[in-house]
């Protein structure tokens, strides 16, 4: 077979070009000759045929800007090319009598052919991500690679961009005909372009939105060109415009104001819908900025776009509208049955009952979905009682304080033996409405507040909370391969119905005499009994104050005395840390996240030193020079978190000494900090730090020479770093250590020769170290290892060695997942 490949100007540069004829002539001439490797190397065939079309294709893209980090194309085919040769050129005398050597080749050859599966897949991501509306021909070229590619089994939840559109309830009744008649009166209708889906809240219009964006008459109308953004009661107009922005890829705009970004929003419009496009804006509310928000994209009427509004609230002005009503009784009780699930339960309910049960939450799906699995394998007498509970209350006419009242029996129902989860689902109201909760940040509270120093302990309450539908847990990757202590990607949501059922358990006293104390404020209006200083919140122990974005950061002083955790939520790009004077001998963690489209700039920081107590602070984009500038030191501080903020190069040149600011670290945790390159030098002096993680960090390309030192290390995690190239000689030094993660370091091509002597590592997490060529023989001496995760190809290293080790070490093979969630955060 011939293949002719010109050269690939604009993506990876001529020589990949040459390079991939190359490989693919050295295949098909080895694939004749060595017949002991046939099997692999037909495989190899297969996966560059399957690619030949799109490398043809991208010849004809003029202007097309590649991502970072890719430059491991032509090395990875120069690598390919040299192994090939080399396999081609083995006798086959040779291989018969050394079974290890052929093994050995034939690890090293799928190890190429998974390698070079994930580059291209890297690649078809780019063209996908760029040319979405530029290059038609290149988009079903595309199209074929993913019928022509088994190995592309990806989910969607695995790879997640901007705007996304969120998966509906996996069991869902009743709303057939609503999306019938939604197609009906919007898709098929050109004069109409804008239509306002209306119901109480509960009532199923974001599912009924997530079901008309993936109904196949859809997707095959507005193909990729369907953007599902959430608005909420307190939008973000900035946020909201450059999600949009970053969703196809674009430069995000800077935006002077709230006026300046619905103007972008209408160029965005403007520009991406020249072919159809689906815009939904779920849970709109009646107030200022959503009304311009609507005001904007009802000005333009294109029968090319359309935009689908959810609101509980009725809009006069805005037509068509569609109002959803609440279940009928026969889909009410099929969801109910399948909630409870009945059928296998242990105990028989009586019919009578469950109707009775079902008539009582009037056709809401939220309502029907948590007394459901709050019933769920209940005896009788517990029924019953229930339906006492429920008949007391507010009427249907009062649609949200009706839901509140059913909802809170089901809070009531947590007994003794379920008061933390109670509490714990109390604390969710501390956190913007629509907004993921990240897991580790439950994780920090509750390990203070109610002493769960085991971190999946807060991971067990937030499955309780789940399997209650009191909240939904998300877990963005397959967990199967952790169970380690890696929880970065559990996230929680909740519906907003059950944040106002959370916040309004805090009780009606303004002032915090609870032990939580919710403030939210808009511009600079700061209740009037903090800046009057008439009444102190003397028993508040969680503290959560939210700003927007005109918030100036003029702070009144707070005597707080029992403060243990704060959350700060702010959307500025510019903030100001408050006084901590008042509550210096209690506060034990600090959450701080910046809502905003960009890392915010922070001043103040020091005031943090007059925190004797403080153990834990979470960062989430937040530009870290900006709190590196000056000098501090909290000797008590165990963990740091730094979620998806800028360091740029606030570790260098010792400008910043990590180890006198934080003495006593035990735990340290950086995540998505796309352009960190190097960590503290002094790291090394952290004799105390059990777990050192740093994940999705692709431009770190080396770990500090001495990190040897940390001689009380546990827990080193460096996954997805895909620029680290090696580890330090000196991890042998890490004699305490149980487990290193390298998963998803594309980049290291060998372990350290010494790794044997690490003499407590228990497990070792390499999937996806596609560089990774063979293991050094020390492996042999890792006498305490009992867990080995692994893809396909790095399975491959370790089988040459298995009849030489112990029966005790399990080789667990994981699914091959290629995850690309880091290209999504590039442009954040």
């Amino acid at each position: 077979m011939e293949v002719v490949i010109t050269a690939v100007t604009t993506i990876v540069g001529a020589a990949l070009g040459a390079a991939f004829q190359q490989l693919f002539d050295g295949v098909i001439k080895a694939n004749r000759k060595a017949t002991k490797f046939n099997s692999v190397f037909g495989d190899l065939n297969l996966t560059l045929q399957s690619y030949q079309e799109l490398v043809k294709d991208i010849e004809q893209v003029e202007n097309f800007q590649p991502l970072q980090g890719l430059d491991g194309f032509k090395t990875k085919m120069e690598e390919g090319i040299q192994l090939v040769d080399k396999c081609s050129n083995i006798h086959p005398l040779q291989l018969k009598i050394n079974f290890f050597k052929k093994k050995k080749y034939v690890g090293k050859l799928r190890a190429l052919d998974g390698s070079l599966k994930q580059l291209f897949l890297i690649l078809k991501w780019q063209v996908d991500n760029n040319l979405r509306n530029r290059v038609s021909d290149l988009q079903r070229s595309v199209d074929r690679i993913d019928r022509n590619v088994v190995a592309q089994n990806r989910t969607e939840n695995q790879i997640r961009g901007w705007c996304v559109v969120p998966n509906p309830p996996s069991f869902t009744v009743g709303l057939d005909e609503p999306l019938k008649d939604l197609k009906m009166t919007f898709l098929n209708d050109d004069q109409v372009s804008m239509l306002v889906l209306t119901a109480p809240g509960g009532c199923g219009k974001t599912t009924l939105a997530q079901l008309f964006c993936r109904d196949e008459e859809v997707k095959e109308k507005f193909k990729k060109n369907i953007f599902f953004v959430t608005v909420s009661e307190k939008p973000n107009l900035d946020r909201i415009v450059a999600e949009l922005y970053q969703s196809t890829g674009s430069q995000v705009p800077a935006f002077q104001n709230e006026a300046n970004a619905l103007c972008w929003l209408q160029e965005f419009l403007i520009e991406t819908g020249q072919n159809p496009l689906l815009l939904v804006l779920d849970d709109v509310w009646d107030g200022s900025s959503e009304s311009l928000l609507l005001d904007k994209c009802h000005e333009f009427k294109n029968p090319n776009y359309k935009i689908l509004v959810t609101s509980r609230f009725y809009f006069q002005r805005f037509r068509p509208s569609y109002k959803l009503r609440p279940l009928n009784d026969k889909d009410a009780l099929s969801l109910f049955r399948d909630t409870t699930s009945l059928e296998d339960s242990e105990f028989v309910i009586p019919t009578v009952l469950v109707t009775k049960t079902v008539k009582l939450c009037q056709g809401f799906p939220l309502a029907i979905s948590v007394i459901g699995k709050d019933l769920c394998n209940q005896p009788a007498e517990i029924w019953e009682r229930r339906v006492i509970e429920l008949s007391k209350g507010s009427s249907i006419l009062d649609s949200e304080k009706f839901l509140l009242n059913r909802l809170q029996s089901s809070l009531d129902a947590l007994g003794k033996g379920l008061a933390l989860v109670k509490e714990c689902f109390i604390d969710l109201g501390s956190f913007p409405e629509d907004r993921r909760i990240p897991a580790a940040t439950l994780i920090d509270m509750w390990s203070e507040l109610y002493g769960l120093d085991l971190d999946y302990l807060s991971i067990a309450f937030l499955h309780d909370l789940s399997s209650r539908s009191l909240a939904n847990l998300i877990v963005i990757r397959n967990a199967k391969e952790d169970a380690n202590g890696y929880y970065n990607e559990h996230f929680v949501t909740q519906h907003d119905i059950l944040r106002s059922l959370a916040i309004h358990q805090t009780g009606h006293d303004p002032t915090g005499h609870s032990k939580r104390l919710n403030i939210d404020i808009r511009k600079d209006d700061i209740p009037n009994w903090w800046s009057e200083h008439k009444q102190k919140p003397k028993k508040t122990r969680l503290l959560s104050i939210s700003t927007d974005g005109a918030f100036s950061s003029k702070w009144h002083n707070m005597h707080l005395p029992k403060a243990e955790v704060l959350v700060l939520n702010f959307q500025t790009k510019n903030y100001a840390f408050p006084k901590f004077r008042k509550m210096s001998k209690s506060l034990k963690v600090l959450i701080v996240t910046n809502y905003g489209v960009i890392p915010a700039e922070v001043s103040n920081f020091t005031s943090l030193g007059s925190l004797s107590e403080l153990k834990r602070i979470r960062l989430e984009r937040i530009s870290v020079p900006s709190i590196t500038k000056n000098s501090i030191q909290l000797n008590s501080l165990q963990k740091i978190s730094l979620f998806m903020c800028n360091i740029r190069r606030a570790f260098s040149n010792g400008s910043f000494k990590f180890f006198k600011a934080f003495p006593s670290l035990k735990e340290i945790n950086i995540d998505y900090c796309n352009d960190m390159m190097e960590l503290p030098a002094d790291i090394r002096l952290l004799i105390h730090l059990k777990k050192l993680s740093i994940t999705n960090c692709h431009k770190l390309s080396a770990l500090p020479e001495m990190i040897g030192e940390l001689v009380n290390l546990e827990v080193l995690r460096l996954r997805s770093c895909t620029d680290l190239s090696e580890l330090p000689s000196s991890v042998r030094k890490l004699e305490k250590l149980k487990v290193l993660d390298i998963s998803n370091c594309y980049s290291i091509k060998e372990l350290p020769e010494h790794i044997g002597e690490m003499c407590c590592l228990e497990k070792l997490n390499m999937r996806q170290c596609s560089r990774l060529q063979e293991l050094p023989e020390s492996i042999l001496d890792l006498e305490t290892l009992t867990d080995v995760i692994c893809d396909e190809e790095t399975k491959g290293l370790w089988e040459p060695y298995l009849p030489l080790l112990s029966n005790h070490i399990q080789i667990r093979l994981v699914k091959e997942e290629i995850n690309l969630d880091w290209l999504q955060m590039l442009h954040s």
